[in-house]
């Protein structure tokens, strides 16, 4: 297979976009340069943030963003378009009409993952307030089949503080939070949980997450790889 290039809309934010592609290397089979694929990354970190655009139905300030970083990634001529950034996703359908560049759609995949094992009956997902109020990874499960379980109020609190006020904010994520929601999940019995925010992607970082968690932007970077071309390695 001929190798194609990665378009990447990132910047949603920085950390998270620049941790994607430390795994993408990372996890690519290679023995010199020329085996690594060739990227296009557009860091806008300009992009409306994606939870209040949701909350506000005010959707086309993202699509207009979205719409001039598709041109630009098109004139490169990349092959696959990855959006590391699970909340943009609400807008899927949005972004993918205006091109007929494949873009890869990291919520229906994770899903995929994460109930190919036919005992898997319920999910825990942490993500935003949009991700989880606009049902972009409830959908998902509903299709495979399996429940979708959601924070409390006070839990989902929780996730959002590490996602805002300390991984976006650039400080070390006080990991009692995390803490708090892994609890809540194996409470609630829940046979995988996603982490569903590239942010939260970035507590690997910090902390060994509990078996049968499953990383949407692990995936992302998967399907990135092998959809272009390379060589996937663990």
């Amino acid at each position: 297979m001929e190798k194609q290039t990665l378009g990447v809309i990132g910047g949603m934010g920085p950390e998270a976009t620049a941790y994607f592609y430390e795994q993408v290397i990372r996890h690519t089979r290679a023995s010199c340069d020329q085996d690594h694929l060739d990227m296009v990354i557009l860091s806008c970190a300009s992009m409306p943030d994606r939870t209040a655009a949701i909350e506000a139905a005010d959707h086309q300030p993202i699509l207009t963003c979205m719409r001039s970083c598709i041109e630009r990634l098109d004139a490169c001529g990349v092959g696959q378009i990855a959006i590391p950034c699970n909340t943009s996703h609400y807008f899927y359908d949005s972004i993918q009409a205006l091109t007929t560049t494949p873009i890869i759609h990291m919520p229906r995949e994770t899903v995929r993952v994460a109930t190919q094992d036919p005992t898997v009956r319920r999910v825990g997902i942490m993500g935003t307030d949009g991700t989880v109020d606009a049902g972009v990874y409830a959908h998902a499960c509903e299709q495979a089949g399996v429940t979708p379980v959601n924070p409390t109020p006070e839990r989902q609190a929780d996730v959002m503080s590490l996602i805002y006020d300390d991984v976006k904010a650039g400080r070390t994520p006080r990991l009692d939070k995390l803490e708090r929601v892994l609890a809540y999940f194996e409470h609630e019995r829940c046979d995988r949980i996603i982490l569903a925010c590239t942010e939260l992607s970035v507590l690997n970082r910090y902390r060994t997450m509990p078996e049968g968690t499953i990383d949407a932007l692990d995936v992302l970077v998967h399907e990135s790889i092998v959809r272009c071309g390379g060589t996937y390695v663990a």
